[in-house]
């Protein structure tokens, strides 16, 4: 009697942390460009270390940041329905690893391997719900609440895990840009949290839970 052979289970993140057929694995130095704007939308990547910043460039030369990604994170998907070229530039904010999956590959595991495709939809569907939130805050709130909610995101808050500072250095015109407004307001605001013990710097930016209770004013 023939003996059945035992399927291996499927890991994700073994699949995502290494290189083999389709995915190469490469690393970027601080402001390293990964893709670029206008390119061909060949390759989904996937964040192993590190901070990405996908932003968008106008043709008058103005940069609007559509989201700083970190390890777990995919970005360049558009090419997975389609999408021929790249709408963003992808550029490393720090010394950062990532995955890079190709178009052909990642629509073979999508279709073979559900654990996988689960994986990927729900952090879709993550991301829908935040990109959702992002637009209800720009829409309905002030400025200073923006930034205040965009600074609990990028030091964790809310999430699994110990609250971290934020480490990475990013500029205050990059944060202007991320919620709409202008270098000045950020750092009018940005003194103005200091001053009233919701962040500190020391280095590192520290963002304390207590700034939470801007966005829950009135």
């Amino acid at each position: 009697m023939a003996r059945k052979i035992k399927r291996v289970s499927f890991d994700p993140h073994k699949f995502l942390t290494t290189a083999n057929h389709g995915r190469s694995l490469s690393e970027y130095q601080a402001g390293q460009v990964i893709f670029t704007q206008g390119e061909d939308a060949d390759a989904v990547y996937y964040v192993t270390r590190g901070k990405v910043k996908v932003a968008v460039t106008s043709s008058q030369g103005r940069e609007a940041v559509l989201g700083l990604l970190g390890p777990g994170d995919f970005f360049g998907e558009g090419c997975l329905i389609g999408q021929p070229l790249r709408l963003a530039t992808a550029t490393s904010m720090t010394e950062a690893q990532a995955m890079r999956i190709d178009k052909v590959e990642m629509n073979r595991i999508l279709g073979a391997e559900p654990k996988f495709a689960e994986m990927f939809t729900a952090f879709l569907l993550t991301r829908n719900s935040r990109i959702e939130a992002d637009l209800v805050d720009q829409l309905f709130n002030s400025s200073e609440k923006r930034l205040a909610r965009t600074l609990l995101l990028l030091a964790n808050f809310g999430k699994e895990g110990k609250q971290e500072p934020i480490t990475t250095k990013i500029s205050q015109e990059t944060l202007a840009t991320m919620i709409g407004t202008t270098r000045p307001r950020v750092n009018f605001f940005m003194n103005k949290f200091r001053k009233l013990g919701f962040i500190e710097y020391n280095g590192d930016l520290k963002i304390h839970s207590s700034l939470l209770s801007v966005i829950l004013r009135d």
